[in-house]
């Protein structure tokens, strides 16, 4: 199967979906070699219990019978309880939906790429997929569980299609409200994959209001603002009234649990915070792309490049926005990880337009060239690697602790038991317990007091807690108000310098 044509050579849509199924089985067999089988993160069990209750019992739940905005990517659950639905093994339908994500992502960046650069050939075209499916960052996003892939795929898609309209702009050729209908449905749809998805209204209204449109151009532009705008609404308006109806509120209970969770690493310093964020898709061999990204700031000034400027602005104000509100750089900067894509497109664009002016002759051309893909692709195997090797780590964490726990409680604690616990996760797939949620995903009373252990505990009394599962040192006060009934015991987390899940029988002060 072929893609369009660019520059006369055709890519190949194989290459990148071998490229990256290799990529995948590499760090699933990495965690299988030490008997793993599941989900670097937690908040992966939170996706399937909500794709099981809807696939079984039809429901928006967490728990079952209780209603909840739990899940931060409601089209993510549908799309896993579509495969429950089928009857495909969940474990085995995440992984399949994570590779078809991430070759997605990739065929879209090449697609951008060869838009922006338009000379290259397709075999350079076909590179670019090929890196982008085999970086560390996305290679762990896509055997996360998690939305994050599918959500990244969109947004270059989306950056593609502004792109695209620029581009027939200038060569006058008219783009009807149509189009711009169609984006603001895009942008609307990527909402449901995750709430942050509404900043792609900024890059679309940028290029909106920034391209020529010929006669009649303040009617034609106000046009398109319209039409984007309405394509927007028709599925953002469902969202809010969506989430209005589960949980009382416009957007997932996640949107605010996190940031209230969080709030202390504000104190740090705001240029510490920034560096901490910014530097993230620079952790490989993304740090090669810093200086193409730099120059191409330069291109986008002198050409009035509007797509590509609004990639760039995107990708900063994006990361600044987590600066100011959310600054976490853990789970290897998974937040910020629908940057990456764009942040690696910009910069191979830029190094293309740099090397443009390094390489006077052929020759040197040639050997700049190898010499940078080379770097690059070493690079890119090196991080490779260590990320399957973090990425069995991360498993081995969720297995021996969350999901150890989570069995040991199903099968030994009493079934009417109310188990409060700060991941809950493995607790509500593999077990019928009544669960409060210290961070509040689907226990939202607990936000405005998340981090007073002391109002805490108040709570957990209120409620008539009977079990606390937690991580002793998150909750220093609270563990010495429990009797230890269980600890996992896993190796990987000391290891790590992290410590065990203590279940505690949970008694009045």
């Amino acid at each position: 199967m072929r893609l369009k044509k660019f520059g006369g050579s055709a890519l190949s849509v194989e290459w990148i979906l071998a490229a990256g199924l290799l990529a995948v089985l590499g760090y699933l067999l990495m965690a299988e070699s030490a008997g793993f089988k599941g989900f670097p993160l937690d908040d992966a069990w939170i996706h399937q219990t909500y794709a099981r209750n809807l696939a079984e019992l039809g429901e928006w739940s967490f728990l079952p019978g209780q209603i909840s905005a739990g899940s931060t990517a409601p089209l993510w659950s549908a799309l896993l309880a579509f495969g429950r639905l089928l009857g495909l093994d969940y474990w085995l339908w995440t992984i399949t939906l994570g590779w078809l994500c991430l070759a997605g992502l990739g065929i879209a960046g090449a697609k951008l790429f060869g838009m922006l650069v338009g000379n290259a050939s397709g075999r350079s075209i076909a590179w670019v997929g090929v890196f982008l499916v085999s970086e560390w960052h996305l290679v762990w996003a896509a055997v996360s569980g998690m939305e994050t892939v599918l959500f990244c795929g969109l947004v270059l898609v989306l950056f593609y299609m502004l792109a695209r309209v620029e581009r027939a702009a200038a060569g006058q050729v008219a783009e009807t409200w149509r189009y711009w209908l169609a984006t603001g449905l895009m942008i609307g749809g990527l909402v449901w994959v995750r709430p942050d998805g509404m900043t792609m209204l900024g890059p679309a209204v940028l290029v909106c209001l920034a391209i020529k449109t010929g006669e009649r151009q303040r009617q034609t532009k106000t046009k398109n603002l319209l039409a984007l705008a309405a394509g927007f609404g028709i599925l953002m308006i469902p969202y809010l009234v969506f989430n209005q109806a589960i949980s009382g509120s416009w957007l997932p209970n996640t949107f605010y649990a996190k940031q209230a969770e969080y709030a202390v690493r504000l104190e740090t310093p705001f240029i510490v915070r920034a560096f901490q964020l910014y530097k993230l898709p620079m952790i490989g061999a993304g740090v090669f792309l810093l200086p193409g990204v730099s120059w191409l700031v330069a291109v986008i000034i002198q050409r009035r490049w509007w797509s590509v400027g609004s990639a760039v602005l995107w990708w900063l104000g994006y990361t600044l926005i987590f600066v100011m509100r959310l600054p976490l750089d853990y789970q290897h900067g998974r937040y910020l990880m629908p940057t990456m894509p764009v942040y690696f497109i910009l910069g191979l664009v830029g190094t293309i337009w740099l090397l443009k002016v390094l390489a006077t002759t052929v020759y040197r051309k040639r050997m700049i060239s190898f010499g940078a893909a080379s770097a690059l692709a070493g690079v890119t195997l090196v991080f490779y690697f260590a990320g399957a090797a973090a990425y069995l780590d991360d498993v081995g964490v969720i297995e021996t602790e969350m999901v150890a726990a989570a069995k040991w409680a199903a099968v030994n604690l009493p079934s009417e038991a109310l188990i409060a616990a700060h991941d809950i996760g493995a607790l509500g797939y593999f077990g019928e317990h009544s669960l409060l949620d210290l961070a509040g995903l689907v226990s939202p009373d607990v936000i405005p007091f998340i981090g007073d252990e002391e109002e805490l505990s108040k709570y957990l009394n209120q409620n008539g807690v009977d079990y606390l599962a937690i991580f002793p040192g998150w909750y220093p006060e609270l563990s010495g108000k429990g009797v230890p009934v269980y600890q996992t015991n896993g190796a990987i987390a000391p290891k790590l310098g992290d410590e065990n899940i203590v279940i505690y029988l949970w008694s009045l002060p």
